[in-house]
């Protein structure tokens, strides 16, 4: 039986030791990069569609607040406007109002000027109103300022004179009546010449009117505030 071989050291294993150290890289390969040209077009995109993104968000806004600014200015111009029709209703008013006593001025100094040129013709005007129906009258009573009653006696007859009337004939002066005015009288009747209640029913028609003129205004200022 043949004897076991002994192991030794005399073996080199340097050899299996670089081989296997060749087989094994010491440190992982490097992945393939992404081309610079790409990653700058990805860049140049991405601003793009940022700078698109705020571009849109910007012309949002900016109409926005247009919207509002124009919206406020409209709503103040719609108020100056209402002020200034109201402040013209005023003042076309005060204008026809102004005018309207201006004309009633002019008129009653022009009345007073023909009363004092020509005092009889109201009462004149007045006789030969009512002579065509007073036949059969018994008396006719005629009432004026004791200054005018000659005048006024010789003006009656001489219309009666044309007229047929074969009635009484009285004639009164009254200092209480002034001047122009006079009142004539008979059995179922009359006629009245009296400056004073003339006077107060022109004042009433004119203010009648001015009412009547301020009352479409404020109407009209109703419609408009309403639309």
């Amino acid at each position: 039986m043949a004897a076991p071989a002994r192991f030794t050291f005399d073996l080199d294993l340097s050899s299996r030791r670089e081989q296997r150290t060749a087989a094994v890289p010491a440190t992982p390969p490097e992945p393939a990069g992404i081309p610079e040209e790409v990653v700058a077009r990805l860049v140049q995109e991405a601003r793009e569609e940022g700078y698109a993104d705020g571009l849109i968000a910007g012309e949002s806004n900016a109409a926005s607040m247009a919207a509002q600014t124009i919206a406020a200015a409209a709503g103040t111009l719609a108020a100056h406007a209402a002020s200034m029709t109201a402040a013209l209703d005023r003042a076309r008013l005060d204008n026809q109002r102004d005018a309207v006593e201006l004309a009633l001025s002019v008129a009653r100094k022009l009345a007073g000027h023909l009363i004092a040129s020509r005092p009889t013709a109201e009462l004149e005007a007045l006789i030969a109103e009512c002579m065509p129906s007073l036949s059969g009258v018994p008396h006719l009573v005629i009432r004026c300022h004791p200054d005018l009653a000659d005048q006024i006696r010789d003006i009656a007859q001489s219309q009666i004179a044309t007229s047929g009337y074969a009635g009484r004939l009285v004639v009164m002066g009254e200092p209480d009546i002034r001047l122009g005015d006079g009142r004539l009288e008979w059995v179922d009747g009359g006629l009245i010449r009296d400056s004073d209640l003339l006077a107060a029913e022109i004042d009433r028609t004119i203010a009648q009117y001015l009412a009547a003129l301020a009352g479409d205004s404020g109407k009209q200022d109703i419609k408009e505030s309403g639309e």
